[in-house]
This record gives C-alpha cells, sequence and structure tokens, in this order.
C-alpha cells in the first residue's frame, strides 16, 4: 500500500472511532464495525431500542467538502451490503435504516437520518 493510501486508511479508521464515540454518546450500541461483504462494506452497525442503523461514514478535510463526499451510488452500495447482513443484526420487529455521518476536523459531524430511500 503506498504512502497516501495509507494515509487516507488511517483518516478513515480514525473517522470511524469518532462517528462510533458520537453514536454511542446518542444512546446507540455499536454491534459491528466495516462489516464487508459481496456487494460492500457498512462501516458501522449500531442498534437503539428497536431500530438497526446500517451508517456509512466520510471523512473529509473541510466541511466544504461534505457535499461531494456521498452520492447515490455510494449509498446504493452502502444499501446492498446491508440487505446482505442484516439478518445477522435484525430481529423480527426491528426497523431498519441507513445513515451517513459526515466528519471533518473541528467541526460538530452531520448525521444525515435515513439516508437512503430506495
Amino acid at each position: 500500500m503506498n504512502e497516501r493510501r495509507a494515509k487516507a486508511e488511517r483518516r478513515g479508521r480514525r473517522g470511524e472511532n469518532l462517528a462510533a464515540w458520537y453514536l454511542r454518546l446518542k444512546g446507540w450500541r455499536i454491534l459491528a464495525r466495516r462489516v464487508k461483504t459481496p456487494r460492500g462494506e457498512v462501516d458501522l452497525v449500531a442498534r437503539r431500542w428497536g431500530t438497526v442503523c446500517f451508517v456509512e461514514v466520510k471523512w473529509r478535510a473541510s466541511a466544504r467538502d461534505w457535499a461531494s463526499a456521498i452520492d447515490e451510488q455510494r449509498l446504493r452500495r452502502v444499501a446492498q451490503a446491508a440487505q446482505a447482513i442484516a439478518p445477522r443484526y435484525t430481529r423480527d420487529r426491528d426497523l431498519q435504516r441507513i445513515d451517513v455521518l459526515l466528519l471533518a476536523p473541528r467541526r460538530f459531524p452531520r448525521h444525515i437520518v435515513n439516508a437512503w430511500m430506495p
């Protein structure tokens, strides 16, 4: 792995750790991190009461870059991965949703609830 990619990987992991702490402070329990499937990857799986949330985390150098951090194609991949792993983490009556957490240095996270509506 080249140095640039390694640095991006470290930033991504740091972003996922910060996102997990943010969700915990909001009452969520983290069930899994970086769940990979043939269809894609889910960064975080979290539960609060009867809702299981599949979370895509995006770290950017600046909040100005948040607008381009997530698009329909990326959300579709997350949705496909979430569908593949949902039976592992959900119960019969659980609600499921896909959220996006956007992070940047020295900025409060932007939490997009229910970001994917098929």
